[in-house]
């Protein structure tokens, strides 16, 4: 577009925000979410911003650097998003993008995307061609004890919400069992529960437990076994009455593609930040819809309210609020269901003093 206005500069401003509680997995605790905030300044008078989250703080400033050696290669090109993206991956086609290079080219392709919305005073729904929609919202916890748990799932009731999920992987298959009954107890017969192993069991493992918790009316079951065994997965999923859910940790519409192929999974999850930001997720979306499979979200849900609006099998929107402490406007949830913001953009509107003080 020949009115596009030019890049004309970029901040990189790494955070590290406090989670209360602390998200407890079965790989992990996680007490701080570590974000790298980007914008991208334009001379047509609006910037475009974005977040990503790097689990651990250990690479928290190396992405960040990335970024900023990135970014100077898009400097006064016009603001044309899927241009400015396909000119940017055919520099790394050699060393390939997987893992913190993909997460830093999808932290630049969500900004753009909110510059170009901003720009054309649109949200990013309509700018793509659709219309603001409700998606059914579940809110996400860790691998809290039952009674750490109770008062969050019934804070969670009383916000509207009616499907939650838990994460599990205890070191027996009873302690999981103890979790589901105390979650499902909370919810009565109209909730929905999914449970997450993040990749915490063997393929054998994964489908003893998971024969046992077919008898439980789960909605999912969430990575089992590794994200990248394709051919494990699948013979969980061919194993199991229970949906299989992953997706949150493939790069790329490829391997989300891959995953379909080799029936890897039920569900697909698609993370804004691997499958390559806005673009990513459009393509992705295709992909899924082609072979009608269900689409869910993996946080980033200001930006994914917007995207689940045009997703053809779109299915639920994981409720986190991994941002919340530095956005001035977090998303919000009303009877279960979120709807994407009506101001231009992705619907993120950062908190200043919130920014300098989480500053990293």
């Amino acid at each position: 577009m020949s009115d596009s206005p030019l890049i004309i500069g970029f901040d990189v401003r790494p955070v590290i925000v406090p989670l209360h509680p602390p998200l407890r997995t079965a790989s992990g605790v996680m007490a701080t979410a570590p974000l790298v905030l980007l914008d991208i300044r334009t001379n047509g008078g609006v910037t475009g911003s974005s977040y990503i989250f790097t689990y651990t703080p250990v690479v928290l400033e190396g992405v960040a650097q990335v970024l900023r050696h990135i970014l100077p290669l898009i400097e006064s090109a016009r603001l044309e998003p899927r241009a400015n993206m396909a000119a940017l991956r055919r520099k790394f086609i050699l060393i390939g993008t997987p893992g913190l290079l993909d997460m830093a080219l999808a932290a630049i392709d969500m900004a753009l995307w909110d510059a170009h919305a901003r720009f054309l005073g649109s949200p990013l729904v309509r700018l793509l061609g659709g219309t603001p929609s409700k998606t059914l919202a579940y809110a996400s916890f860790g691998m809290e004890p039952p009674n750490e748990a109770a008062p969050l799932i019934e804070a969670a009731m009383r916000a509207g919400f009616r499907a939650i999920k838990i994460k599990i992987g205890y070191p027996t298959l009873e302690e999981d069992l103890l979790a589901i009954r105390a979650a499902k107890s909370l919810l009565g017969s109209s909730g929905k529960l999914m449970v997450d192993y993040n990749q915490s069991l063997t393929v054998p493992e994964a489908i003893r437990r998971g024969r046992a918790l077919d008898e439980e009316g789960l909605e999912w079951i969430e990575e089992p076994t590794r994200y990248d065994d394709f051919d494990g997965h699948a013979k969980i999923s061919a194993a199991l009455r229970t949906p299989i859910q992953l997706g949150e940790n493939l790069y790329g519409p490829r391997e989300v593609s891959r995953s379909i192929r080799q029936e890897s999974s039920d569900l697909m999850m698609l993370d804004l930040m691997k499958i390559g930001g806005v673009s990513g997720w459009l393509d992705a979306a295709a992909v899924c819809s082609a072979s009608a499979i269900p689409v869910s979200t993996h946080f980033f849900q200001e930006a994914s309210a917007h995207l689940q609006s045009l997703t053809p099998t779109a299915h639920y929107l994981e409720y986190f609020g991994l941002a919340d402490g530095v956005l001035a406007d977090p998303l919000c949830v009303t009877d279960g269901y979120v709807e994407p913001a009506e101001h231009p953009g992705l619907g993120i509107q950062w908190n200043a003093d919130a920014i300098r003080r989480f500053a990293a």
